[in-house]
């Protein structure tokens, strides 16, 4: 075993495996022909000697990056985890590594992560956040790296923009929901002076006038997200006098804290209140009762975001594009009609 003080390279991996250091890069960076028989010697003497590459000084000897960086606004909310797994697991297929950064919901965090992504040289940068600053959309359209927004972007030049289109979701959840019998709603959000978080409570409150309903009668309180930010929203609610006979959350991992804090005012879901999630996370069927929630496809989307920076091609199709994404209803058991309608 190599000592902590000697440092390892190429081609003393090269002379332990008794191959050509060009055999190594081979099997290194997964290219060309390589005899079974000599991969194995060359994994080996790797292993023997805890070689790791130099992957910068790859990368410049490359001319190109393999990097691809990923900008989220909430890591700890399983949504922008579920497009991280399927994003890391479509480039480390294709050789790329991705490098994420948090904003939790910052304007200015992401202008200083998106700086340091550019000056990492990225090979590809999405943007998956609610908020976004006017001045770094203009940067991004001047950029010579592929970029891909969700939801705050444009789609031009080299960048492609994925949309959900949450309007006509949150409309089939209010028609569902009026359908059922329920007058008096009440929306959970959580920094709803954000565009899009901002875009779904407006479609709540346009979709209950259409329906022929009183948009006074629908209340919307605004905390973390969080599920202790949905909890505490949910306390404030009924603090406030209010007795909504459905809650629309913006997103399922606030309406998990919406759920316990029903359950300790001893309010039953969906006899009492019903409940409506957003996103479809995994969770979601598990909680009790299991969740009624618009099914976002997040996996969809990190493969998408993929193709987009990662193409098969010299360059991909979905660049300058707008991807627009329609959600579907999941119907389970944390809805039902409001007390009155049983009566």
């Amino acid at each position: 075993m190599a000592g902590s003080s000697e440092r390892v390279t190429l081609q003393k991996v090269a002379e332990r495996a008794k191959v050509s250091p060009a055999t190594v890069s081979r099997v290194l960076n997964d290219t060309g022909r390589v005899k079974e028989v000599a991969r194995a010697r060359v994994l080996r003497a790797i292993d023997e000697l805890n070689y790791h590459p130099n992957i910068h000084a790859r990368t410049l000897a490359r001319g190109r990056s393999r990097t691809l960086g990923l900008i989220v606004s909430n890591l700890k909310n399983p949504f922008f985890l579920d497009v991280f797994q399927a994003l890391e697991a479509d480039a480390h297929e294709k050789g790329f590594e991705v490098m994420v950064a948090n904003t939790d919901y910052r304007p200015e965090q992401l202008l200083t992560h998106a700086k340091l992504m550019q000056g990492r040289r990225v090979a590809g940068l999405a943007v998956i956040v609610s908020e976004m600053e006017p001045t770094l959309i203009e940067g991004f359209l001047e950029s010579k790296i592929p970029i891909v927004f969700y939801d705050v972007g444009v789609a031009a030049g080299n960048c492609a923009n994925i949309r959900t289109d949450y309007a006509r979701g949150t409309r089939r959840v209010v028609e569902y929901l009026y359908s059922l019998g329920h007058r008096h709603l009440a929306f959970v959000g959580h920094h709803t002076a954000l565009a899009p978080l901002h875009v779904r409570e407006r479609s709540l409150l346009d979709a209950v006038r259409d329906c022929g309903g009183d948009a006074a009668r629908t209340t919307v309180v605004a905390e973390e997200d969080s599920p202790s930010g949905g909890l505490h929203a949910t306390r404030q609610l009924f603090a406030s006098g209010l007795k909504p006979t459905a809650i629309v959350c913006v997103n399922d991992f606030m309406a998990l804290g919406v759920l316990k804090a029903l359950r300790e005012m001893g309010l039953s879901v969906p006899r009492d209140v019903s409940v409506v999630g957003c996103d479809n996370i995994s969770l979601s069927e598990f909680t009790c009762p299991a969740l009624t929630t618009i099914n976002i496809p997040r996996e969809r989307i990190g493969h998408l975001v993929g193709a987009a920076l990662m193409p098969n091609g010299e360059a991909s199709p979905l660049r300058g594009r707008e991807i627009v994404i329609e959600p579907d209803l999941i119907i389970r058991d944390s809805t039902g009609p409001p007390p009155t309608a049983r009566r």
